[in-house]
């Protein structure tokens, strides 16, 4: 994602995104996320999250409070625990984080599979890596059909359903524990009937407009009995907010350590 013309894209994507979650249709489908995401983070611990998306935050009900929001541009950012940084390069280490999450970023994106390998990457091996995801089978993902609709938001891209987004899981070692739907409503209404909601969220039926993945990582492989040797400041250090890589030389600590803006 250096490349200036897909940082420039990018960019127009992320303020595209943020037109569409402050619009009323925008509104009533993250607040119907919101509410089905509610009972996962509040079972969740650890020190840190990260919130990969356009829309606003998600995870004020979780325990874990200090979240890291991702933008494009640092003229984008908003506070000072913003992460900005291209999405197939995210500047943290690894492992160093108890809660991700991918919000309706996977549909849009050039390129998805570099960005959940990032996701994975950065994932603790207790922590939870959540996908929210358009359903090709809800009543917004039909309408899609409707002439013109997929040149935008929140229409346009590839819509994949879990069972795909399961095998790409799998190749970067994680599985799914649960797949959640949500936004139910009629045709030509807005998610905004709780009745509706209600029953569609008891009964998980599969023709919500979203999907909330819950993943975490496989079991490892049993290692060798061997004691081994922890190398320390080259594979896993470093304050949180520097990217650790293996071949590379970690940046200088800065007073700053969650706000990282890749050149």
């Amino acid at each position: 994602m250096s490349n200036p013309h897909e940082a420039l894209a990018l960019t127009q994507l992320y303020r595209e995104g943020r037109r569409y979650w402050s619009s009323d249709d925008g509104q009533a489908h993250w607040r119907a996320e919101r509410a089905c995401l509610g009972p996962i983070c509040e079972s969740l611990h650890g020190g840190h999250s990260l919130e990969l998306g356009m829309g606003p935050s998600l995870t004020d009900m979780s325990p874990i409070r200090h979240n890291i929001r991702w933008v494009p541009t640092a003229e984008l950012s908003e506070n000072a625990s913003t992460l900005v940084c291209p999405l197939d390069a995210l500047a943290l280490p690894d492992e160093c984080l108890h809660l991700v999450i991918v919000h309706h970023l996977l549909e849009v994106v050039d390129e998805p599979h570099r960005l959940l390998q990032e996701a994975a990457r950065v994932t603790a091996d207790d922590g939870c890596l959540v996908i929210l995801g358009w359903a090709p089978l809800g009543l917004t993902g039909l309408s899609r059909l409707a002439p013109g609709r997929r040149s935008r938001l929140p229409w346009r891209g590839h819509w994949r359903t879990p069972s795909k987004l399961g095998d790409w899981l799998a190749f970067v070692d994680f599985r799914v524990e649960r797949v959640d739907y949500c936004g139910f409503h009629l045709p030509g209404s807005l998610p905004t009937n709780a009745t509706l909601e209600t029953l569609g969220r008891r009964h998980n039926v599969p023709l919500g407009d979203s999907y909330i993945i819950h993943a975490r990582r496989r079991s490892r492989l049993a290692q060798s009995q061997r004691p081994s040797l922890r190398l320390q400041g080259t594979l896993g250090g470093g304050a949180l907010g520097h990217a650790t890589r293996v071949g590379s030389t970690a940046p200088e600590p800065s007073r700053r350590t969650t706000e990282v803006e890749c050149q």
